[in-house]
C-alpha cells in the first residue's frame, strides 16, 4: 500500500512537473481562413507557421522559452475575424500571424490593438490596414497600391490600343486592388471599356462573359478571390473567348489550376518574387518538400512572420507586443524571403511585385524582362 501511494505522488509529481513546463510555453497564433472558400490559403498559413514554430523551438525557443502554436479559423468572415481577435486578446497571447483576408485583418487588428496583441499579416495587401495609425500592425508582404501599379504598367506596356475590362469581387482586397490598378491604369492614359462588379461566392458569370464578349475586350483584369476568378475564366472559354484574365496575389496557389484545367494557360498575376527561388529558403524549401508539402504562396510568408516576432522578442528581451513592435521597427531581419525592414506604419521598405503566368501544366512561373 506504501508503494502504491509512493508511485501515486511520484506520479503526481510528474504530472505537475509536466504542467509547470508546458505552463512556461508562450503561445502564439496563427489565424486565417481553415475552411471556407479560401482555405487553401489557411493551408498555407498553417503549413508555414507550424513549420516556423517547430524550427525556432528546435533552437532553443525564445528567450528560454519554447512556443505554442494556436491555430484559429475566420472563414475569411469579418465578424468571424473579430471574434477570432477577441479570443486571442482575451488569452493574452502576444502575437498572431494573420490574417489572410484584408477584410478580416483591418477589423481584428482593432480587437488586437486593445488587447496588446501583435499582428504580422503574410498576405492582407489593402493599404488601410497600416493607413490608421495603429501601433500593433505589420505585413511582410506589399500592398494593392504597390501591385496594382505593377499590373498596370504591364497591361500598358502589352496591351497598348486593346480593349480593357476591370472586375471587382466587391471585398476590402478585391475592390481595392481593382480600383488602384484602374487609378494606375487611367494615370497612364487608358480608360478601360467596361468596369462592373460582382458577389464574392457567385458561381454563374455568363451575363458579366457575354458583356465581355460583346465589347470585344481583349484583357479582363479580376480584383478578385482564385475561386471566382477560375469561375470566370472557364466560362470565358466556355462561350470561345480568348480574353487573357489577370489578377493579384491571390491566383498564387495550385488550387487556381484545379478550377481551369488547361483553360488556365495564360493566366496572368503579380505576387512577390517567388521565395522558393531565393538562396535565403533553400533549407526551408527542402525541409517541407520533405514532407511532401509545397510551400508556395503564402506558406513562406508566413514562416517569415514568425521569424520577424521571435528575433525582435530576442532582441526586446521579452514578449510584450508594445516593445517587441519598437525593436522591430527598428532592425533588420533576415528571413526565409529574405531581408526585412520596416517603416513607421509597418510596412516593408523592400518588396518589388512581379508579373507570373499560369502554363498548361498547373504551374506558374515569373515573366522575366516584362517591361513593368
Amino acid at each position: 500500500m506504501k508503494s502504491l501511494k509512493l508511485i501515486g505522488l511520484a506520479f503526481g509529481a510528474s504530472i505537475a512537473l509536466s504542467g509547470a513546463a508546458f505552463a512556461q510555453d508562450v503561445t502564439i497564433a496563427v489565424a486565417g481562413p481553415m475552411t471556407g472558400g479560401e482555405s487553401a490559403f489557411g493551408r498555407q498559413m498553417k503549413n508555414g507557421a507550424e513549420m516556423a514554430v517547430a524550427d525556432i523551438n528546435a533552437a532553443g525557443g525564445v528567450n528560454g522559452k519554447k512556443l505554442a502554436l494556436d491555430i484559429e479559423d475566420d472563414a475569411c468572415d469579418p465578424k468571424q475575424a473579430r471574434s477570432v481577435a477577441e479570443k486571442i486578446a482575451s488569452a493574452k497571447i502576444p502575437f498572431v500571424a494573420g490574417h489572410y483576408c484584408s477584410s478580416s485583418s483591418i477589423p481584428a487588428s482593432e480587437a488586437y490593438a486593445d488587447g496588446n496583441v501583435l499582428e504580422i499579416t503574410p498576405a492582407s495587401t489593402n493599404p488601410l490596414f497600416t493607413e490608421r495609425k495603429l501601433w500593433n500592425v505589420a505585413r511582410v508582404c506589399g500592398r494593392d497600391d504597390q501591385q496594382g501599379l505593377i499590373a498596370a504598367q504591364y497591361i500598358a506596356k502589352n496591351f497598348k490600343g486593346k480593349n480593357i475590362a476591370i472586375l471587382n469581387d466587391k471585398t476590402t482586397y478585391g475592390k481595392g486592388l481593382a480600383d488602384e490598378t484602374k487609378k494606375a491604369l487611367n494615370k497612364a492614359g487608358i480608360t478601360e471599356k467596361m468596369y462592373e462588379s460582382y458577389n464574392k461566392g457567385d458561381k454563374d458569370f455568363n451575363a458579366i462573359v457575354s458583356r465581355l464578349k460583346k465589347d470585344n475586350i481583349d484583357l479582363v483584369y479580376v480584383g478578385g478571390y482564385h475561386q471566382e476568378s477560375g469561375l470566370i475564366l472557364r466560362q470565358m472559354r466556355d462561350q470561345g473567348l480568348k480574353t487573357i484574365l489577370m489578377a493579384g496575389d491571390a491566383l498564387a496557389d495550385k488550387e487556381y489550376a484545379s478550377i481551369t484545367g488547361p483553360a488556365g494557360e495564360g493566366t496572368l498575376f503579380t505576387f512577390g518574387p517567388d521565395p522558393r527561388n531565393k538562396p535565403t529558403a533553400k533549407k526551408i524549401v527542402d525541409a517541407f518538400k520533405a514532407k511532401n508539402i509545397d510551400p508556395e504562396g503564402y506558406t513562406l510568408y508566413t514562416y517569415a512572420a514568425m521569424q520577424v516576432w521571435s528575433q525582435a522578442a530576442k532582441k526586446a528581451g521579452t514578449t510584450d507586443a508594445k516593445k517587441v513592435m519598437e525593436a522591430m521597427k527598428a532592425g533588420k531581419w533576415d528571413t526565409v524571403i529574405g531581408p526585412i525592414e520596416y517603416d513607421a506604419k509597418g510596412d516593408i521598405k523592400q518588396l518589388d511585385y512581379v508579373v507570373y503566368k499560369w502554363d498548361a501544366k498547373g504551374g506558374y512561373s515569373e515573366i522575366k524582362g516584362n517591361g513593368t
